[in-house]
């Protein structure tokens, strides 16, 4: 079994006697949820203590998207995480992204650049872009989720799943998806998207999914068009096939002022509940993530937030003209710790960085309130 290695203790003693500023920085800028919620709720500090590390993953000439960290059986931690050239502007998501893998020795250090894993392929169903990566580990195989289309546009995003013995590869790639939209009219007819899997305590592997209703997406009006909402499918393998629950979606804002949403959801089980961590779209602002709670992964908590929006953290200057998004965390995952399940690093995206595109920023979690 993985273990955090002695460096990476190391380097956790040397940052604790900095952590007090970080949890005085939180209950600063705390308070700023009163200005800018869409919901009357009191005050809440953040779920999450943060510590930056910094933009860990950083690459010249590309945009930098959807970082998964994982353990690896080599005492170092592996990075799979979506980039599109820089010369295609921050859309190029939809239309040109690939999955890469990265290594650091630690989360405290620079990753490094390895292979390019997953590029579109001519004639399938992920032919236009490869995003949204989600490594895991499932006895002695790897399996790495991800998104693809075949259209450049959001109504062929499709969920599949490829699987290699070895986080270095090769990896056996699907020939379809493991996850379709809904049939015509249904709310997830536009899509299936935003993979985060977790094994069921019923024997089953459950892949939670963000979708929306295509009529609805189309006919609405201002900046965000469509509610976004998740749904969960269950499978005998973690492959699939998977099968969507009656419950649908178990996920659901659209009773909340202001088009209140979520996307980029992690779960993960600790104590006998599931936890999901998601950036929110606004239930309290676009700034910030949100995390629920649940015993069965189909009734869920109202939102607290887990983490306050990047200049709580980083102060990095005016935004580039260029970067709409800048200034917010997005795609967050969590680096559990191998023997406990515990979260002891969060790592996301962020538009910035020197290139000024965007990066991957990684935060050691210095405590934290389920």
């Amino acid at each position: 079994m993985n273990v955090k290695s002695k460096d990476v203790e190391k380097k956790s003693r040397r940052y604790f006697i900095q952590s007090g500023m970080f949890i005085i920085s939180s209950l600063l800028f705390g308070p700023r949820l009163l200005g800018k919620s869409l919901v009357t709720l009191e005050y809440q500090q953040p779920a999450f203590v943060l510590r930056p590390i910094g933009r860990s993953l950083q690459l010249a000439d590309y945009y930098i998207w959807c970082s998964s960290p994982i353990w690896g059986e080599d005492g170092k931690v592996h990075l799979f995480y979506s980039r599109w050239r820089k010369d295609k502007g921050m859309s190029g998501w939809i239309r040109g992204s690939e999955i890469a893998h990265a290594i650091a020795d630690s989360p405290y250090d620079p990753f490094v650049h390895q292979s390019v894993i997953l590029s579109p392929r001519e004639g399938f169903w992920d032919s236009t872009t490869c995003h949204n990566p989600l490594i895991k580990k499932v006895g002695e195989t790897y399996y790495l989720f991800y998104m693809g289309n075949s259209n450049g546009k959001t109504d062929t995003k499709r969920i599949g799943v490829a699987k290699s013995k070895s986080l270095k590869g090769p990896w056996e790639r699907p020939d379809a998806p493991c996850l379709l939209p809904g049939i015509e009219g249904a709310w997830d007819d536009h899509c299936t998207t935003n993979p985060a899997f977790i094994e069921g305590t019923d024997g089953k592997y459950w892949l939670f999914y963000k979708s929306w209703n295509t009529k609805e997406y189309l006919e609405a009006k201002g900046t965000v068009r469509g509610n976004r909402k998740y749904g969960l499918a269950k499978a005998d393998r973690p492959e699939g096939p998977y099968y969507k629950q009656e419950e649908n979606p178990v996920i659901d804002f659209s009773n909340h002022p202001a088009n209140a949403q979520l996307e980029d959801a992690f779960v993960w089980k600790q104590n006998d509940e599931y936890y999901m961590i998601a950036r929110d779209m606004g239930f309290y602002n676009h700034e910030y993530g949100l995390l629920l709670a649940s015993k069965d992964g189909l009734q869920w908590t109202e939102p607290k937030v887990s983490y306050l929006d990047m200049p709580a953290y980083l102060h990095e200057g005016s935004a580039p003209m260029h970067l709409k998004r800048f200034g917010r965390l997005e795609r967050p995952m969590l680096l559990l710790n191998p023997r406990s399940g515990e979260p002891e690093f969060l790592f996301g995206a962020s538009q910035g960085g020197g290139s000024e595109t965007s990066t991957t920023v990684v935060f050691e979690i210095q405590s934290y309130t389920l």
